[in-house]
């Protein structure tokens, strides 16, 4: 199977139409959450997403807010000010479709698992060895895949615990060892924390046991001047630029 791995769009719209033109061929998708939040473009992303054939989707904590399923208090003020704004454009039908997204983890199959905080707690954050060896160890499968934090990590555990080189660049392979367990970040389509702007996406091939991370430029500018124009802070459009 090949599938593409995508996470953290976050109304988006350029950054995911330029992810997924730049894919190339695959069998599934999994979407791991945040599909809304920050960016000008809620309805169109989810209906983008919608569209997509054989994909499994997952919520993130905007789509909880957004969906009106949790409240806002645990957001920063910009973060607050965007999903506010979020869930008064959603359409209804978005709204409830947004609302019965599963949680996470879910086992896509007997080798990969998906979630979008972390396997233990849907919200929590990975940055840090005590919380990647804690997911480590809960991960029913050899690869377990996330996103929430934005930036791209790997993270391993053979005969003990180690972390990978970042993923960094255009394009970055990591070969998959079947007696080993792995916890990835393939990194946020519309809201890159890298220090890199360009979208970032995964491609996951079972049969050769590879991960790729891959980063693609999109029309930057305007998705900047669509956030100006819907009258969100102007920090949410500045930011994309140098992927913070």
């Amino acid at each position: 199977m090949k599938y593409l791995v995508i996470s953290d769009v976050h109304a988006n719209l350029e950054a995911l139409e330029a992810a997924l033109a730049k894919a190339g061929p695959h069998d599934a998708v999994l979407v791991l959450g945040d599909l809304v939040g920050y960016g000008a473009d809620p309805n169109a992303v989810i209906d983008r997403v919608r569209q997509l054939r054989s994909a499994t989707i997952i919520r993130g904590n905007h789509d909880k807010v957004g969906a009106g399923i949790e409240n806002v208090e645990a957001f920063n003020h910009l973060a607050k000010h965007a999903i506010t704004w979020t869930a008064a454009e959603l359409t209804p039908n978005n709204r409830a479709w947004l609302a019965a997204l599963p949680a996470g983890p879910v086992n896509i199959d007997s080798w990969v698992e998906i979630c979008h905080g972390s396997p233990f707690d849907e919200d929590v954050y990975i940055f840090d060895d005590l919380d990647a060896r804690r997911a480590l160890l809960v991960a029913e499968r050899t690869l377990c895949l996330f996103g929430h934090t934005h930036v791209p990590a790997v993270y391993k555990f053979d005969t003990d615990y180690h972390p990978v080189a970042p993923p960094r660049g255009e394009m970055f392979r990591l070969l998959l060892d079947d007696a080993a367990k792995y916890l990835v970040n393939c990194g946020a389509v519309g809201q890159p924390r890298d220090g890199d702007p360009r979208a970032a996406f995964g491609m996951l091939d079972t049969a050769s046991r590879t991960l790729t991370v891959i980063r693609v430029p999109y029309d930057l500018a305007t998705a900047q001047a669509k956030i100006i124009a819907a009258g969100l802070p102007e920090v949410l459009a500045h930011r994309l630029a140098i992927g913070r």
